[in-house]
């Protein structure tokens, strides 16, 4: 049976009960000055892990299948994909943090300011 906390609006105190659902509702309907405090929910599963749930190995392949059909997207840069040759990784990923650079500091490389 589930355990349901209640307040007691004239005696001000709060107080924890065991008993069903239906014997809930009829306290509550026979006591107007008490209510129901709302708790906490109760999550069962392996999803309250830290990182998330992780994915098999099928999944991540199917995903880097998906990735190198689509080379220009998000998901290729998560997963990469078949097609990309390690050059061609590292050079995106050179590009990629140069532009940062460029749009949080306003310089180029060679250090002139940009437009």
């Amino acid at each position: 049976m589930p355990t349901y906390t209640f307040y007691d609006s004239k005696t001000k105190k709060q107080w924890d009960d065991m008993m069903s659902n239906s014997e809930r509702e009829i306290y509550l309907k026979n006591n107007p000055e008490i209510n129901q405090v709302p708790g906490g929910f109760m999550v069962v599963g392996d999803h309250i892990m830290g990182a998330g749930p992780k994915v098999d190995g099928g999944f991540t392949e199917n995903m880097q299948r998906i990735a190198g059909a689509h080379p220009g997207s998000p998901l290729a840069d998560r997963y990469g994909g078949s097609t990309q040759t390690h050059k061609e990784i590292k050079t995106r990923d050179a590009i990629s943090k140069h532009a940062t650079k460029v749009a949080r500091d306003g310089f180029s490389a060679n250090r002139k300011k940009t437009l």
